[in-house]
């Protein structure tokens, strides 16, 4: 299987690549840090499968899988993350990914959802399981029951960085767009979020998935990984002394 590894954690990232990579049957052909370079990877990879995770800077993971999707239908994503709430499940499923994976699932777990997308099925934790009603998220998501919200795409971007504390010039200059085209946006999205201000539009974010409460508002302050996570402390045992964040093409190590 050909593998696209796509997390912001460097050290994580790294480590579950080399975990990954130590299966005869796993190749792990790109990383990315965020979402916009995990589309691109896959658009220009073709991997098997994305592992994914949610909570990146500039795209995140449920609107990467989407254009991944729509680009490489028969590339399939799994969502690897840390928070497994009712809705941030439904919002993966809605967004086309096959498989949902918890951070404190253990690395066989992990392959064996591995195993089981490649062939066509899903898979989802054995711990969302047992604490919800997989079936009733998935009837949900796929019938087109309404989500968080009615945002465009574009809208969605836009949130997102407006709740990673970008500024609107910032936020033009990142999409090659006007300011006055940010600032028109800005104002659909507070319309259709029902906010007032910028408060009310992150907290928006929050509840639509596309930011998290606790990685606010800056994302380079450093995070710190639960250490009593299965897939974290098998991670952090292989790379605490070697990390470096490279970027890894076709399994041979570059500089970033």
């Amino acid at each position: 299987m050909r593998i696209v590894l796509a997390d912001d954690h460097a050290i994580l990232r790294r480590g579950l690549a080399i975990l990954l990579n130590a299966r005869a049957e796993i190749t792990i052909v790109a990383e990315a840090e965020n979402g916009l370079e995990a589309v691109v990877a896959a658009i220009r990879f073709r991997p098997d499968i994305v592992i994914m995770d949610i909570s990146m800077p500039r795209l995140n993971g449920f609107d990467a899988t989407r254009r991944i999707r729509e680009s490489c239908p028969s590339t399939k994503v799994i969502i690897l993350s840390a928070f497994g709430d009712p809705g941030t499940v439904e919002e993966s499923i809605r967004a086309g990914a096959s498989a949902f994976i918890i951070k404190r699932s253990d690395i066989d777990e992990l392959c064996l959802a591995m195993q089981l997308v490649a062939t066509g099925n899903t898979y989802y934790s054995r711990e969302l399981a047992e604490q919800m009603d997989l079936a009733e998220l998935t009837y949900a998501a796929r019938s087109g029951i309404p989500g968080h919200s009615d945002l465009t795409p574009r809208e969605r971007e836009i949130l997102q960085l407006i709740a990673e504390g970008k500024t609107m010039k910032a936020i033009a200059v990142l999409l090659g767009i006007s300011p006055k085209t940010v600032e028109g946006h800005n104002g659909r999205i507070m319309a259709k979020a029902g906010a007032k201000n910028r408060a009310d539009l992150v907290r928006f974010a929050i509840g639509a998935g596309l930011a998290r409460f606790d990685e606010l508002p800056a994302r380079n302050a450093g995070k710190r990984a639960n250490p009593r996570t299965p897939v974290l402390k098998s991670v952090l045992s292989e790379t605490a002394s070697s990390a470096r964040g490279e970027v890894v093409v076709d399994g041979r190590s570059r500089a970033s």
